[in-house]
Formats: C-alpha cells, structure tokens, sequence
C-alpha cells in the first residue's frame, strides 16, 4: 500500500532532519579531536657534522727579557770614561766604562820591578853556579889522576896530595849543590813575581767594564767620575753601573693548570698575543719546571717569543694561547646542545618522524663552542640547539635548521 503524499512528505522532512543531526554531532567531534590534538613545536636543530676540533688554553703574563743583570764593578774605582746611557744598545765583550784605578797601577808597577830584581838574581846564581861547576870539574879530573896512578903505582905520589885533591872535589861538589839550590830559589823568586803580576793585571783588567752579552741598556745607575764600589764586597753597598737586557728573545712564564700539564711538551707552537699592538706573534713552549707547586696546582712554564725587529718591549702585557690537542676529523656538536646532568651528558635528538629523543652521549676535545661526541650519536642527526627545557621526549616538533658554522668557537 503506498504512502499517501502528505505521508512521504512528512517521511522526508524527518529523514533530512536526522541526516542534519547527524551531520552536525560528526562536526562537533572532529573540531573537538582537533582542539585536542597539540601543535607541533618549533625548534632549533643542527646536525652532527665532522670538523676540525681543537683544544686551547689561554693564559695571560708579561714579557720580561731572556737574560737581565745589573753590571757591577770587579774592583773599586772612579769612572774615567762611560759609554752607554739608557737606552744603548751593546754587543757581546763591548765596552762599557772604564774605571781608574791608581793603586793597582802602582802596583803592577812594583810588580814589574819585582820580576826584573828576580830576574837579576836568577842571572847571577846561573853564572855562580857554572863557575862552581867549572872549579869543580877541574877540581875532579885532577883527583882522578892522581888516585889512578897512586892506584897503578903504589909510592910514587904521596897519599897526603891524593886526599888533600879529593877533599877539594868534595868541597867544590858541596859548593855546586848549594849553587843549585840557589839558583832554584832565584827561579821561584821570579815565578812568584811573574805569578803577582799576572794576578795584579788581572785585577786591573777589571777597570775595563764590558757587556756580558749583547742587548739594550734600560737602566744606568752612575754617572762619569762616580766612584763604583767592588762588587764582591760585601761590607759595601756596591752600586751597579747599568742593567743591562737581552731583548731579541722574550720569556714569557705562565702558570700551567695541573690539569693540563699532560698536554705540554717542549717545542709546542704558542699564539703570543699582544692587545696594546693588536698583533699575535708565534712562540714556543721553550722549558718547564715538571712539578707542579702545591699552592697554586700548577706548573711553571717558559715561552720563548722571537724579537727579530725589535718590536716587542720588556713589560708588555701579553695572552699565550696553547694548543693542547687537536683531531682533524671529530663529530661534533656546539655546547648549546648539550645538557649536563652530575657526571652524564645528554643531547635532544629530532627523530625520521620529528618526535624528540633524549640521547645520552660520550664527550671527547672541547672547546669554547664545540664539543666531540664519541658515542651516542652518528653523523648528520639532528640535535636540538634551541631552548630545550620545555621539551620532553616522543613530543611532536617542527625542526628548523640553524647552520653549525655560525656558532663560535671552532677549533
């Protein structure tokens, strides 16, 4: 039996009011499970690359001169000629003043007559004893020949001349010993007076000042006709003439921390940096104490900076950049990425289908932008270099590539 058309009509009106309905509640439920589901965060990111990575230490001091002395006076005198002021530059043996010194004249002098009196003597005791010898040679065959033939021919020479010759060769063999031993102490009489003398010019050699090495005068201390105190004396209060600088070479001491003593050796290159020039001269570990002190757990180091043209100046302060270790191909990532938790360190890894992973990893060579990663990440991941406290792992991100060559600090 068919529906009459007020029937179908009413059929339809309430199927179309049903399919509204319907329609509307599946509307409500898809707008609710949008609200619900979270947006995807923004984040910074970079990947793990390969570079280049070094370690460096940067410590400050000042350049002091290689060698520097205060030059004193050997003996005591007036200063008859001065050579250098501030500022002279001298070489090795160069001379710098000369002092008068009277007394030591004198006496080299004295000395000089001594050895002509000694020598004097010594000529006379060669001469006495060769005439003795000569007395006594005579003196000797005349014996000989008369005990020979009272020998061979028994009476024919009275015993009497015999024993009166060999005494007289005995007596003159007394006289040529004696003669000996004369001439002997004449000798040395004159070594002793050559030996004053040598001593005395020695000392008045010293009136001659000269320069020990080569270098610059910073300082002078006397003036011209100032008397100079020996140096050696100890009763005085000697006063030097100049300090004297070698200034081709610079030390430069820095204390090592003591964890990082194992990474200095003899000949490592060292970046010596002066900010009042702006410039940065090359320089080398050059010696070090190999102990560390117990007051300031570090050890005492020397660089040696080259002063080839005379730039560098005594006081200057200066930075030393060392290179403590260095790998040419290490994976890293900059330190922002980094988390440190006690002794762990983690980095945020972005995951193939953007969701953050907490990854915990192994660190090598740091410096002050990059640190190595030895295991917990490979080549190309992305970690998270961007604020990451609001982050928590398996959340849904929307990554962002940050270039790794803009952050500082590359080795």
């Amino acid at each position: 039996m068919r529906p009459s058309r007020s029937e179908a009509l009413a059929i339809a009106a309430l199927t179309i009011a049903a399919i509204s309905a319907a329609g509307t509640a599946c509307s409500r439920r898809g707008r609710a499970e949008i609200a619900e589901a979270p947006a995807a965060v923004p984040v910074g990111v970079t990947r793990a690359i390969r570079m280049p990575l070094e370690r460096r230490l940067t410590l400050s001091s000042e350049l002091v001169p290689f060698q520097e002395i205060d030059v004193y006076a050997k003996e005591s005198g007036y200063i008859q000629q001065l050579n250098v002021d501030y500022g002279s530059r001298v070489t090795k043996g160069q001379l710098l003043a000369v002092l008068e010194i009277p007394e030591l004249q004198a006496q080299l002098e004295q000395d000089k007559a001594a050895i002509d009196n000694s020598s004097g003597r010594v000529t006379s005791a060669e001469k006495e004893l060769s005439r003795v010898e000569a007395q006594h040679k005579v003196a000797h065959l005349q014996y000989d020949r008369l005990k020979n033939v009272a020998d061979s021919k028994p009476g024919l020479v009275a015993q009497q001349e015999v024993d009166d010759w060999q005494g007289k060769d005995l007596a003159l063999e007394a006289q040529v010993e004696a003669s000996k031993s004369g001439m002997q102490s004449a000798q040395s009489e004159l070594g002793a007076s050559q030996a004053k003398l040598v001593h005395d010019q020695v000392l008045f050699n010293y009136s001659r000042i000269t320069a020990p090495f080569a270098g610059v005068v910073t300082q002078r201390y006397a003036n011209l006709g100032a008397l100079m105190q020996a140096g050696t004396n100890s009763s005085t209060q000697a006063m030097a003439l100049v300090k004297l600088a070698q200034d081709d070479v610079f030390r430069l001491v820095i204390p090592v921390p003591e964890s990082e003593v194992p990474y200095i050796h003899l000949g490592d290159p060292v970046d010596v940096r002066i900010p009042a020039m702006n410039r940065t001269f090359p320089g080398k570990v050059a010696r070090f104490s190999e102990d560390v002190r117990s007051d300031t757990r570090t050890m005492h180091t020397e660089v040696d900076v080259a002063n080839t043209n005379r730039l560098l100046v005594e006081g200057m302060y200066a930075e030393a950049t060392l290179r403590l270790d260095r790998k040419n191909a290490a994976l890293v990532v900059p330190l922002q990425a980094i988390d440190h938790q006690g002794e762990a360190s983690n980095v945020l890894v972005v995951s193939p289908a953007n969701r953050i992973e907490q990854r915990p990893v192994t660190l090598g060579i740091q410096n002050a932008g990059f640190a190595e990663v030895l295991s917990g990440l490979t080549d190309g991941e992305q970690v998270v270099v961007s604020d990451r406290g609001a982050l928590k792992s398996g959340e849904a991100v929307l990554p962002k590539n940050v270039d790794l060559m803009n952050y500082e600090g590359k080795g």
